[in-house]
């Protein structure tokens, strides 16, 4: 059954079963958008869009926006709710960053999968698609990472979100040395939503979270290219 989901600046998007609902990772990075600096017919980049939110938050301020998901019912999710709220939003199915290769951006927004999994690999399919990142949350994030700046044009920025369960000095070296000038730009402390409640023996066995805790760090980074 579809859902209502609020975006974060007081409208909504429609989300089917099995694709990402905005949840707190995606408007603390809506908010970090908003204070973005971003001209009329900016070109942006939506990595892992989910149902869209932020793609439509970029389309809203006048951007050129293409929106990328591996998995086809967000994709889909994303161009229904463009068409419902009537806004032009470039909508590609595929794996990460190679939809767009030899593209470039004037800025790339991501909310990649990043929750540490016990299991092998990337999930090929189901709602675990969304989040699952490997057993040190970094499998899409270092990808992300690794691979940004070559889409970006000079002066160009990434917006990322990620846990700080994820490691949150590896994300910064990692966009460094990729040729980005990074900064964390906002933390915030959440409770543990129902993934992460549900691994947390795992968890403490791994050394990722203390015993007893219950809340995890969402950390927004801002990365420029400055050449």
């Amino acid at each position: 059954m579809l859902s209502l989901e609020k975006d974060g600046r007081g409208g909504r998007v429609l989300v089917p079963p099995r694709v990402y609902a905005p949840q707190d990772d995606t408007l603390l990075l809506a908010q970090a958008l908003e204070r973005e600096p971003l001209r009329p017919g900016a070109d942006v980049l939506d990595v892992g869009t989910g149902g869209g939110t932020l793609a439509l938050a970029a389309a809203r301020r006048g951007a050129r926006v293409t929106a990328v998901d591996r998995a086809w019912r967000a994709a889909l999710t994303t161009r229904l709710n463009a068409a419902l709220a009537r806004l032009k939003v470039e909508v590609l199915h595929g794996d990460l960053l190679a939809p767009v290769e030899g593209r470039r951006f004037d800025l790339i927004l991501s909310n990649p999968p990043y929750v540490p999994a016990p299991g092998p690999g990337l999930p090929r399919c189901g709602p675990a698609m969304a989040w699952d990142a490997g057993r040190d949350g970094r499998a899409v994030v270092d990808r992300i990472c690794d691979g940004a700046a070559s889409l970006l044009r000079p002066g160009g920025a990434l917006l990322l979100v990620h846990s700080g369960l994820c490691g949150v000095a590896q994300t910064l070296a990692r966009l460094n040395r990729a040729g980005l000038r990074a900064e964390v730009v906002d933390r915030r402390c959440v409770p543990f939503g129902p993934v992460l409640s549900s691994r947390r023996r795992w968890l403490e066995a791994q050394g990722l979270i203390e015993p007893g805790d219950e809340k995890e760090e969402l950390v927004i980074f801002h990365a420029d290219r400055t050449d």
